[in-house]
């Protein structure tokens, strides 16, 4: 299969394969006489694997270790599972700072009229011509 036709099939983009297999997600994928690289079912189930674990959040150099990793055998598990777990209190203090920026924010908006534009008006009497964007 094509880098085309993978890039098709999985919804990633053909510089995204490259980028892959260049910091080692991928396999080195085989190619064809004239150079095309051409992804066997194995290559595509690791495109697959990849897919699924960036969209857990997992980050490409978090995900570059864990796969090197695992090409290192069973002797590897509790590395690769504590690696996950690093992930994951990563996304938990991500909500958390994303919870506190909404209520933030849900806080504005309560009190828009009252607060907001008081305040703009207040930034206004200080610089009250337009900046140049």
């Amino acid at each position: 299969m094509t880098i085309a036709e993978v890039s098709r099939r999985y919804g990633v983009s053909a510089d995204t394969l490259r980028y892959y297999e260049k910091v080692g997600l991928l396999p080195n994928i085989s190619r064809t006489a004239g150079g095309i690289r051409n992804y066997s079912e194995d290559d595509c189930s690791w495109v697959e694997y990849i897919k699924c674990m960036r969209s857990a959040g997992v980050s490409v150099e978090t995900l570059a270790e864990y796969v090197a990793l695992f090409y290192q055998g069973p002797s590897t598990i509790q590395a690769r599972k504590n690696l996950l777990l690093k992930q994951r209190e990563q996304i938990v203090a991500r909500i958390s700072e994303l919870n506190d920026i909404l209520t933030r924010l849900d806080w504005k908006l309560d009190g828009y009229e009252e607060r907001m534009l008081k305040c703009e008006e207040n930034l206004k009497a200080v610089r009250p011509e337009s900046p140049a964007i």
